[in-house]
């Protein structure tokens, strides 16, 4: 028996492979940042199933291979960001995404992937509405030493510490602007 092919665990979940060849391949950096509505219908027909059923699962569940556990980072933080744009359900797995990406970093799955994977496993602490969430995503940003993902991080902790939310989800959310954040919402809007 070769344990590098034949045990389970050597072996990315198809799913994961499946998610992972798409998202890197496929869509590529210039795809990731786009406001796409042919890419966000992609998504949706790929994929809006599997992050209804994965949903379930443990957070542990993803997180035996580094691979697995970006795919679902990916999964339940990118993905439905294009899969419900302009909906509340953009963020219904935020939480998820940034429990599951706390246990990849503890499990140094973020340093292991490296490369803009590494950054993905960052970007559901700069996504969260929680000061301390983004307190952690500055530091991350930081020790990851890419510039122009931590001048993002920053701009989304700078919102939050001013707001203590982000303004260009209030409609979506069902939030009503409070002064001075509407303007935010409007610098926002395409982050």
């Amino acid at each position: 028996m070769n344990m590098l092919t034949d045990s389970h665990d050597a072996v990315t979940a198809d799913w994961a492979a499946a998610l992972l060849d798409f998202w890197f391949n496929d869509v590529g950096e210039d795809g990731w940042w786009s406001h796409d509505a042919e890419l966000d219908r992609t998504c949706s027909a790929r994929f809006a199933d599997l992050w209804e059923a994965k949903q379930a699962e443990p957070v542990t569940s993803f997180l035996g291979r580094a691979d697995d556990a970006l795919a679902a980072v990916l999964l339940f933080d990118q993905l439905p960001r294009n899969m419900f744009r302009d909906s509340a359900r953009a963020f219904q797995t935020d939480p998820l995404a940034r429990d599951i990406s706390r246990g990849a970093i503890a499990h140094g799955y973020d340093v292991q992937i490296g490369g803009a994977g590494r950054l993905f496993f960052y970007m559901p602490f700069m996504h969260s509405e929680a000061l301390e969430d983004q307190d952690l995503s500055l530091s991350l940003f930081e020790g990851a030493g890419d510039e122009e993902s931590l001048q993002f991080a920053r701009r989304h902790h700078a919102t939050i510490k001013r707001f203590g939310r982000f303004p260009h989800r209030n409609a979506v959310l069902g939030r009503v602007n409070r002064p001075e954040e509407a303007e935010a919402a409007t610098e926002g809007a395409r982050w």
